[in-house]
């Protein structure tokens, strides 16, 4: 990807994609910015502007194809073909699986894998279409290889299933010159991470899952946007089908001290 191009983020409203449009920016690039969330992506739009680059935010349901489609299409648009795109958008759903409502696994699964692809597809077109190599990180997370007993099954399921979609569109799109990966970040300062929890019981939360981490602390948003953004550029022009663990040592570390 080259230095100043187009990058199209979804998810772009807050957390790491909101991070991850706000780095790109802050280095020249051209943004197409989805989410749902108008005022979030009015937002980072407005830090875009501030930065001297152009914007294109656009409110959309990523699991709705017609919608999706039509927002990308006007952002191509307006900004040209993504030489890079990050797929952010997520939500999570907790709770015991015997207890979990068929409406909110369908919620889950739409929002994190069919949501993905439907953008991957869309992205993918576009770049076939232009004739030009292209990259796209497509975010999972350290659930997707390993599971916690709180009762994260449609989440688990739905961020295992993008990493085996990256597989597949890798090697499906490898020889026309599109590279595609996976970025699984681990505990990170974002809305999503502590959306379950209480306030008064933050505190404590925030100490025990420090505690679980290696390194001792959560990763911050704009940690997930580095390694996004890197898996986009030409340095990593040889990596493609991978899946980068940003997890600050969770998934080397074995569950037993024996």
């Amino acid at each position: 990807m080259a230095e100043t191009t187009t990058i199209l983020i979804t998810g772009a409203g807050s957390g790491i994609g909101a991070a991850t449009a706000r780095l790109a920016a802050d280095r020249g690039h051209r943004l197409i910015l989805l989410d749902l969330d108008a005022e979030g992506l009015r937002a980072t739009a407005a830090h875009a502007g501030s930065a001297g680059v152009q914007a294109s935010a656009i409110d959309v349901d990523v699991t709705d194809p017609a919608a999706l489609e039509a927002a990308i299409d006007r952002g191509v648009s307006e900004q040209g073909v993504p030489a890079g795109a990050v797929t952010c958008a997520g939500i999570d759903r907790g709770g015991a699986s015997h207890e979990l409502d068929v409406a909110t696994w369908d919620r889950v699964l739409n929002t994190n894998l069919r949501g993905t692809f439907l953008t991957a597809r869309t992205v993918i077109r576009h770049q076939l279409a232009a004739g030009r190599p292209g990259a796209l990180v497509c975010i999972s997370s350290v659930l997707a290889s390993v599971a916690t007993p709180g009762g994260s099954a449609a989440y688990c399921a739905s961020k295992g299933g993008v990493a085996s979609l990256v597989r597949s569109l890798a090697i499906e799109y490898a020889d026309r010159g599109i590279r595609i990966n996976a970025l699984a970040p681990g505990a990170t300062e974002t809305p999503l991470m502590w959306a379950p929890v209480k306030p008064e019981d933050m505190a404590d939360m925030r100490t025990a899952v420090n505690g679980e981490i290696p390194l001792g602390r959560l990763a911050e948003p704009l940690e997930q946007a580095l390694a996004a953004l890197w898996l986009l550029s030409d340095e990593a022009r040889y990596v493609t089908g991978s899946e980068l663990a940003v997890d600050g040592g969770v998934l080397a570390r074995a569950s037993l001290s024996v």
